[in-house]
């Protein structure tokens, strides 16, 4: 009877499930369905890979008691006219079940994926996705055989997201252009939603606005947005395009009442049932106001003060800056991983007194206003957004906003990322030179009012890589043998510094410098010192281990060879000085790769040892597009290149180019001195921003830098 229950039991489970996926597929196949027959495409995109001929979004939010669910679906009726087409449409991946992590319960979501593919001559195939479906890395993927150029191919997605909150919960925000990398016929985007969901939704760049539906009951509410014959897109390099091209973005807020709208982190509109489109001056000052107050207890800054003096307010705060970061961050790294290693139970029982520890920027904020506001020091709190977001006037989602600190001594300074490698003045180099809002603090109690100001940007001479090589060839082993060593400055060091270090590599230096103790110092037992540190050790050696082997892959990443007997060293952190650099070296060998052997003379493919750099394809000379790099910038190479004895070196011409204008430019020189090949190559990027006409100008400059790792000197035996 057992056994007999339990295929009841799954017998009926099979059988709902079977029913569920039927009522899903109806909701797109049906004999309603008014595209279910279209297969023509307009004569203008005929040599179109694919053209989308409908496309349809719906999002669905609702709720009942504790219980929320959030339903999701698009599908796509797709013509593939290529083989490129075929080929991408040929498989999928998705999961089936998923478990939610929104809310406070833990309950399975699923995910109902259809496919049918309509043959030219109107034979429709639908995929059975169960049974062509494979396991594969904790999803499922379908193969489409038998696609062919000129099928259409019709598939549908559909999720189904249910948990429970009481609380105020915020939904992942969308943002996105409305055109794909196909042309799309008919475009539809529908929202239903109910009391207690707040929605934030507007068009961008010339999209269509979001039109709303009459429904029958007064909580309810439905959103359509609609667009016909949508142009394909372009997304080129170095372009942000929701800042050019037509676009929607939206977020969804679920409060149930008054105090969770306050608590929300969105700009809610002031009803449920309107929605929010633009996110006034008013509406940041209104919800900054509350969010950043001075708090935290100044006697360790206080202590760190005592008996020092500085030469002006701003070393000063950038001291207290630098002994921040040390006192509530690094200070706790050890005892951090020695806990998520289980080699200590509870390491920050170690210390004197209970741990605070700062892991994010507004922490950080809060505690130096406390400092600021103690000492009568004037500042602002800086609200900005990146630029790939747009302008700050048009930010509507609240997770797009970044907060400043803007200290307005005689010279201001910045804080704005609170990291083991931050440094006063560094912010999200996407925040440079663009529009934001400054919160002014009236006598460093409060904010009173709000302006619209301008953030510094950068300039290529504060953002500068210096790469210096000293090349050895071996005649008889064919093997290049190489000492680099890369000092890094500006943006171009915090870029690299969290990849090429780890904790091992700073915090000796901070122990030093502020004269704390080590971690398992503070361990008293000896019997359990001598047992952590054993443990630690072996630790720190497979870590070291792993992180060489990481780099050593990155150099080979780099160079696109395979390198031997690499080595990693690092001279500077670079983690106490805006215009000091991250310094460190690098030797490794490179065996046969760009070395040729010519009869008794050698090809040598000096250009290469320069980095790699940009090669513009064929198809991107025609850009439509502004460009938007990420900031200005400069690469120098010095590269000095021994020459074996008994050899001389010809095609040193090739190395000498001079390419500049008002995007940037690329200079190379090459000389010989002592027997020494000399080639120093330098490349600048003028700004973060160049409008389309100034294209070709850039494509010169980054065609040269290309060109010269193509060259070759040719090393003639004498």
């Amino acid at each position: 009877m057992k056994y007999n229950y339990l295929f009841l039991l799954l017998f009926c489970f099979s059988i709902t499930n079977a029913q569920k996926k039927e009522e899903i597929k109806n909701l797109f196949w049906n004999t309603n369905d008014e595209f279910g027959t279209i297969v023509a495409v307009p004569e203008k995109y005929k040599n179109e890979s694919a053209v989308i001929i409908y496309k349809n979004e719906n999002y669905d939010f609702h709720k009942f008691g504790k219980s929320v669910t959030y339903t999701s679906s698009v599908r796509k009726r797709i013509k593939l006219q290529d083989q490129a087409a075929v080929t991408e449409f040929s498989e999928f991946s998705f999961k089936d079940r998923f478990y939610s992590n929104k809310g406070f319960s833990f309950k399975k979501g699923t995910i109902t994926l259809g496919i049918k593919i309509i043959k030219p001559d109107g034979k429709e195939i639908e995929i059975d996705v169960n049974k062509e479906s494979v396991e594969e890395d904790e999803s499922k993927k379908v193969a489409i055989s038998n696609l062919e150029v000129g099928d259409i191919i019709d598939f549908y997605y559909h999720s189904v997201e249910p948990f429970k909150s009481s609380l105020e919960f915020g939904f992942e925000p969308v943002e996105t252009t409305l055109g794909e990398s196909y042309p799309i016929l008919d475009l539809k985007i529908t929202f239903e939603t109910e009391n207690d969901f707040f929605v934030n939704f507007n068009s961008y760049n010339g999209a269509p606005e979001l039109k709303k539906i009459e429904t029958k009951k007064s909580n309810e509410r439905k959103y359509v947005l609609s667009a016909s014959d949508v142009a394909k897109n372009d997304f080129p390099r170095w372009f942000l395009p929701l800042v050019e091209l037509p676009c929607y973005k939206f977020q969804v807020f679920f409060a149930r009442s008054g105090k969770f709208e306050q608590r929300a982190d969105a700009f809610l509109s002031d009803k449920e049932s309107d929605i929010k489109k633009t996110v006034s001056k008013e509406d940041i000052l209104d919800y900054y106001n509350t969010k950043f107050y001075p708090s935290g207890n100044l006697n360790d800054v206080n202590d760190f003060l005592k008996g020092k003096s500085f030469s002006s307010d701003e070393e000063k705060i950038k001291e207290i800056y630098y002994f921040t970061r040390h006192q509530f961050y690094t200070r706790y790294i050890e005892a951090y991983i020695l806990g998520e290693t289980k080699i200590m139970s509870y390491p920050y029982a170690l210390y004197d007194s209970y741990p605070i520890f700062f892991n994010s920027e507004e922490q950080f904020i809060r505690y130096f206003m406390a400092y600021l506001k103690k000492n009568d020091i004037n500042y602002d709190i800086i609200v900005a957004t990146g630029r790939e977001n747009g302008p700050i006037k048009d930010i509507l989602i609240q997770q797009n906003a970044r907060v400043l600190l803007k200290i307005n001594t005689a010279e201001p300074i910045y804080f704005g990322i609170f990291t083991p490698y931050s440094l006063p003045n560094q912010f999200d180099t996407s925040l440079e030179n663009t529009n934001a809002y400054a919160l002014k603090v009236s006598k460093n109690k409060k904010v009173t009012d709000i302006e619209e100001v301008k953030l510094p940007t950068s300039t290529n001479d504060d953002n500068v890589s210096k790469v210096a090589l000293n090349v050895a060839f071996d005649v008889t082993l064919n093997t290049l043998k190489i000492n680099k060593e890369t000092s890094l400055f500006g943006n171009n060091k915090s870029f690299e510094q969290s990849d090429k270090m780890n904790f091992y590599d700073y915090i000796t230096e901070d122990y030093e410098k502020y004269g704390t103790t080590p971690l398992l110092d503070l361990v008293r037992n000896k019997k359990m010192k001598e047992k952590y540190r054993k443990e630690y050790d072996a630790l720190l050696q497979k870590m070291k281990d792993k992180q060489k082997e990481s780099l050593k892959k990155a150099a080979e990443r780099e160079y696109n060879v395979k390198v031997d007997d690499f080595s990693f060293e690092i001279v500077n952190t670079g983690r106490y000085g805006e215009t000091e650099p991250f310094q460190y070296k690098e030797n490794f060998t490179i065996k046969d790769d760009f070395i040729k052997k010519a009869g008794p003379n050698f090809i040598i493919e000096i250009g290469k040892l320069i980095d790699s750099q940009v090669e513009i394809e064929e198809k991107e000379y025609k850009r439509e597009n502004n460009i938007y790099t990420s900031f200005p910038r400069a690469f120098n190479y010095k590269i000095e290149f021994s020459i074996p004895e008994g050899y001389s070196v010809t095609g040193l011409e090739k190395l000498n180019k001079t390419v500049e204008n008002e995007t940037g430019s690329f200079i190379s020189k090459a000389s010989i001195i002592d027997s020494k090949l000399h080639l120093e190559a330098t490349k600048k990027y003028s700004h973060s921003y160049e409008p389309v006409a100034n294209w070709q100008k850039m494509i010169a400059f980054l065609d040269a830098a290309y060109q010269l790792t193509q060259e070759k000197i040719l090393l003639k035996k004498n």
